[in-house]
């Protein structure tokens, strides 16, 4: 049995109110030297076999028809 972690980020050209929100809070928090903050979200998959190129593969294609809206967004596929 392996892990599969996705992450999924939005475009670096797409506006992230979130992050933005995010980064203006920080100072008034006490939290002193961050530039910039995007949000992003994390998916983790339960592979039943090993996370070979085939079950990567598959794994790619979930996250471009399911877990990634590609037109804004980017993804990273890697093995815990």
């Amino acid at each position: 049995m392996a892990r599969v972690v996705v992450d999924v980020m939005l475009k670096p050209e797409i506006l992230d109110p979130q992050g933005q929100a995010i980064a203006r809070k920080l100072p008034q928090m006490g939290y002193e030297g961050i530039g910039a903050v995007r949000q992003g979200k994390r998916f983790e998959l339960e592979l039943a076999g090993e996370a070979d190129e085939e079950a990567l593969g598959r794994v790619r294609k979930i996250a471009e028809t399911l877990l990634a809206n590609t037109v804004i967004e980017t993804f990273e596929v890697r093995v815990l």
